[in-house]
């Protein structure tokens, strides 16, 4: 019976009409096809079968079908048996190339809110930084990123990369520090001359040529061989591309200029040899940059001066020196050195305020009465004396005994910066006062040990009449006035956004969770809530989370000639005017107020801002130097404790870990969710904590936890971390 009805059905297959379409709508449909879906490629037999019906004479027009859109660029082939919408039929853009430690990568657009995703199988010979030309395949679903494939590389970017040499009897190739270039690079043995295997390289990318398994290199330098600190040192520089060192043109400039004060420079200047002044800076400190003078006057009266090295005077604009700092931006501090933005000659030497020497300066000066209130400010040129240097420690006995030398003054300007101090707070400024820590190295640049740099009021009062200076410069830079009449000027700010409402909104979620309530939204409350959360959980285990969280819901602070006000400070202007030596918008500053104090016109507003963007842009790739110089030596004094357990607090998570900083040392390492034992774990971004997915139990910032430090990566700069348990708030998790 089964075996009649099946043929009755065939039979009855049969005698139905067939459905009939015309080649011309196939050929619309099919192409109609591809365009809907261009990043899906099709075999022959599934275009045929969906356009119609699969018969061989059917299979035959289809073919015909394809062959003529291959010929037509419309579609291009991608295997033996399968086609896909040609890139040339696809959006094109520009963008500039992210490349991750996958080979995947992302495009960044300027004419697109959000990047383009490449799958590592459609990168072709892009690296990152490189400006390609991708093709868009498909557009953002459920809040992700649109995906392309790059079709050109449009321009190479020349960076520099830093990795360690694996020689062979015809080759080198180098291993990649640096996990967005994710493959071994090709260099001919005959271009490597005194490279020896394990010795650590500077290159570029010379070209990656289609066929090729690997890139080729262009050897820049040899640093040494891996480990040696002097080496991991100057590869960090490398790869952040700062230099570690003048050219000869630029230390030969800085030699040229002659030390010695003229008699012109006397009665150009305002002369405060006479006045009592020191400088106060850390213990280990080899330029000393700022000075403060103080007097009293006959009316009862403070006057004191901030006196900071003439750097623009020995520096002239457009100079070799000159365009050297304006190409570093600023000194780079790495854990074991600092990288001047300015030669020696001039930073340890002719702008250094040594004492019992004379030096020349830029100065605020100003008469303070009691209450630290400004009655009288003047600028300008002058000639000091420094008749004491202080270190830190030094003037803080000072303020704490009232014994010693310099005591009165150093009392007396103590309580008139921790008056300015109580009062900017009461303003609305932000207290983030995180501990900072230090290594203690030896000879060799290894570390033994980890220390708190304490901030007391010696620390505090060098920071508040610095701010007075920058603020009070910024606001007489700010405006011509004449009479009732002001006329805005172009100047150099230093500003600091409003708060984020988006990231508060999150930050108040968060605090909630520990019981601590944060109605502030908008406005100077944000700040004063926030200091008074600070307060109210110092000392408690949730503390450092939340003072992290708080600083990670701020805007950061950036170069401008647009003025918003600084936020932080609590400031409607604000510059930086204290440190020429080693931050070029000082520089930039200390020339706009000579130029405004002789009645010069306002500057060019466009150069200006352009090279405040440049400055902003160097500041943050020296503080990532900075960090990495940092995370080195964690993992340096790490890679001998393998095994060994610590306690610490969770200080991070992301889709991927948990990042523990361990509680003395504050060094921090990740643990892979993958490793943590007896779950699943996943992290709930939403709520921003680790979920186990059976038990429920929960990780987020701020909670104890005990690890075991699993490996120590000195070339990827990365501790890896095993969780063993945690513990929240007084209950295991």
């Amino acid at each position: 019976m089964r075996q009649s009805r099946k043929r009755e059905s065939r039979r009855g297959d049969r005698s139905e009409p067939r459905r009939s379409v015309s080649t011309q709508d196939r050929a619309g449909f099919i192409a109609d096809m591809f365009r809907e879906y261009p990043d899906r490629s099709f075999t022959l037999k599934q275009l045929t079968t969906s356009s119609g019906d699969a018969s061989r004479e059917s299979r035959y027009v289809v073919r015909d079908i394809v062959e003529a859109l291959e010929r037509d660029g419309v579609i291009e082939r991608r295997g033996r048996d399968k086609y896909q919408l040609s890139t040339s039929q696809l959006p094109r853009y520009e963008g500039v190339v992210d490349m991750l430690a996958s080979g995947a990568a992302y495009v960044k657009v300027e004419e697109l809110e959000n990047d383009i995703y490449v799958n590592h199988h459609n990168t072709g010979y892009a690296l990152d930084g490189d400006r390609v030309e991708v093709a868009l395949q498909r557009q953002a679903r459920d809040g992700g990123h649109p995906e392309g494939t790059i079709t050109a590389v449009l321009e190479r970017s020349g960076k520099r990369y830093v990795g360690v040499a694996e020689v062979s009897r015809q080759a080198v190739f180098v291993h990649p520090d640096s996990r967005k270039l994710p493959m071994d690079i090709y260099f001919s043995r005959k271009d490597c001359p005194g490279v020896n295997d394990g010795d650590k390289v500077v290159f570029r990318i010379s070209e990656w040529r289609e066929g090729d398994h690997s890139p080729r290199g262009v050897l820049i330098e040899r640093l040494g061989r891996e480990g040696d600190n002097d080496t991991e040192m100057h590869a960090i520089l490398a790869e952040f591309d700062l230099p570690y060192k003048f050219e000869a043109d630029v230390e030969a400039a800085a030699e040229a200029i002659p030390g010695q004060i003229t008699e012109k420079d006397y009665a150009e200047r305002r002369d405060f040899r006479g006045i009592t002044t020191f400088t106060v800076d850390p213990a280990d400190a080899k330029d000393f940059d700022d000075a403060l003078s103080i007097r009293k006057l006959e009316n009862g009266l403070w006057e004191v001066g901030v006196h900071i090295a003439d750097v623009t005077h020995y520096v002239r604009p457009d100079s070799v020196l000159d365009c050297e700092a304006r190409e570093r931006g600023t000194s780079v501090y790495l854990v074991d050195r600092t990288v001047p933005m300015l030669p020696e000659r001039l930073s340890n030497e002719l702008c250094s305020l040594r004492p019992n020497e004379e030096s020349l300066c830029f100065s605020a000066v100003f008469t303070l009465n009691d209450d630290a209130e400004v009655q009288d400010e003047w600028f300008g040129r002058t000639v000091i004396y420094s008749d004491r240097r202080f270190t830190y420690a030094e003037a803080q006995a000072r303020i704490e005994t009232g014994v010693g030398d310099y005591a009165e003054e150093i009392g007396t300007l103590n309580r008139l910066a921790q008056t300015m101090r109580q009062r900017r707070f009461k303003n609305g400024a932000i207290s983030f006062e995180r501990e900072e820590f230090k290594f203690i190295l030896d000879e060799k640049g290894r570390p033994l040990g980890v220390y708190t740099k304490e901030q007391k009021e010696s620390n505090q009062m060098i920071e508040e009449f610095m701010l007075l200076a920058n603020r009070r410069v910024a606001e007489y830079c700010a405006y011509r006035v004449e009479g009732a009449r002001r006329t805005a000027r172009t100047m150099v700010y230093r500003v600091h956004d409003e708060p984020n409402e988006e990231k508060l909104t999150r930050f108040r979620e968060f605090v909630l969770r520990f019981g601590h309530q944060f109605r502030a939204s908008k406005g100077r409350a944000v700040a004063k809530a926030i200091n008074r959360l600070v307060s109210e959980v110092k000392g408690r285990p949730e503390a450092n989370a939340i003072s992290m969280l708080a600083v990670r819901s701020m805007a950061k602070a950036f170069y401008t000639t647009d003025n918003i006000g600084h936020y932080g400070l609590a400031f409607k202007y604000y510059t930086h005017f204290t440190s020429p030596i080693r931050r070029y918008p000082d520089m930039m500053v200390h020339r706009l107020l000579a130029r405004y104090l002789a009645g010069g016109r306002s500057a060019d507003k466009k150069t200006l801002e352009a090279q405040c963007a440049y400055a902003s842009d160097r500041e943050v790739v020296a503080s990532e130097a900075e960090r990495a110089s940092i995370k080195y030596k964690m993992v340096e004094f790490m890679k001998d404790k393998i095994g060994q357990m610590f306690k610490g607090h969770v200080s991070g998570m992301s889709e991927w870990g948990v990042y523990v900083e361990l509680e003395e040392t504050h060094i921090e390492g990740m643990a892979f969710l993958r490793d943590i034992e007896g779950d699943y774990y996943y992290f709930d971004e939403v709520r921003f904590e680790v979920v186990g997915r059976n038990t429920g139990r929960r990780l987020t910032l701020g909670d104890e936890v005990w690890i075991r430090v699993k490996g120590a990566d000195l070339r990827r700069r990365t501790l890896d971390f095993e969780l063993i348990v945690g513990k929240r708030t007084g209950s295991r998790w």
